[in-house]
């Protein structure tokens, strides 16, 4: 979502020289991994998370996890993505949960999700991998099977497997939920990977009604000891919306 005035193999190099040690992206697989893997290791930018495949985009789909009759498909997503996972040293990987067809149940929606999401589990675990589900607001993405904290963390304690955790969007829990630090400290321990962007227009953190120099604070105070990804839409050219990224420096040096 950042860095797009240059094309996408050429921001590894934009976001190190931005200050970024490490990238994430929403899908690699219009590239080879040996293409990405080069970037990232010339850019000195580690790759921390992209999804599975999701689906035709194009055609308005957002995830196969959720999706009844998809299933075989879904899991040769998931070696895909594994495959990728492993040449690029990706520790996580995020299955989308979809959104429900018209006149879909939505009860086997969840279902079919949570059966999906085990296997999917048991397969990543094989590889040392971490499994992740997001709930995305149903503004954005109207139809989305997962929309808030307490559903995601209910389909992963569903899933049961350790390797198996939330990913937590803050932008999206602003718009669906609010309390965001309690929520936070509730479900810290099932916490895979943050993201971030200013609410409710999604452009740079440091514009809305989030105040992330606290919420940050809040994180190392909980613990959490993973990455920050920012899925946010830049207001204009990626590196002039970056004064909030040297504030958050200057508050953890």
């Amino acid at each position: 979502m950042m860095f797009n005035e240059v094309p996408f193999l050429d921001r590894f190099k934009a976001a190190a020289e931005a200050g970024f040690s490490a990238v994430e992206f929403l899908f690699p697989y219009e590239y080879s991994p040996d293409d990405l893997a080069g970037k990232a290791r010339d850019a000195n930018v580690q790759i921390v998370l992209f999804n599975m495949p999701a689906g035709n985009w194009a055609a308005g789909e957002r995830g196969l996890t959720g999706l009844p009759g998809r299933e075989q498909e879904f899991r040769e997503g998931v070696d895909k993505a594994v495959n990728y996972a492993k040449a690029l040293g990706v520790p996580r990987l995020h299955a989308m949960a979809g959104v429900a067809p018209a006149g879909a149940d939505l009860a086997a929606c969840k279902a079919t999700l949570i059966a999906n999401l085990k296997n999917a589990a048991a397969e990543l675990a094989r590889h040392d991998l971490t499994l992740l589900l997001e709930a995305i607001n149903s503004r954005d993405m109207p139809g989305f099977i997962v929309n808030t904290q307490r559903d995601s963390h209910a389909i992963c304690e569903a899933v049961g497997e350790p390797n198996m955790k939330m990913q937590m969007d803050l932008y999206h829990m602003q718009v669906m939920e609010g309390d965001l630090a309690t929520s936070l400290k509730k479900y810290a321990p099932m916490c895979g990977h943050i993201q971030i962007a200013g609410c409710p227009e999604r452009n740079e953190p440091d514009t809305g009604e989030v105040r992330y120099e606290y919420l940050f604070k809040l994180l190392d105070q909980i613990g959490y000891p993973g990455w920050i990804g920012c899925e946010y839409r830049p207001a204009g050219k990626t590196n002039e919306g970056l004064r909030w990224l040297s504030a958050a420096t200057r508050l953890f040096p």
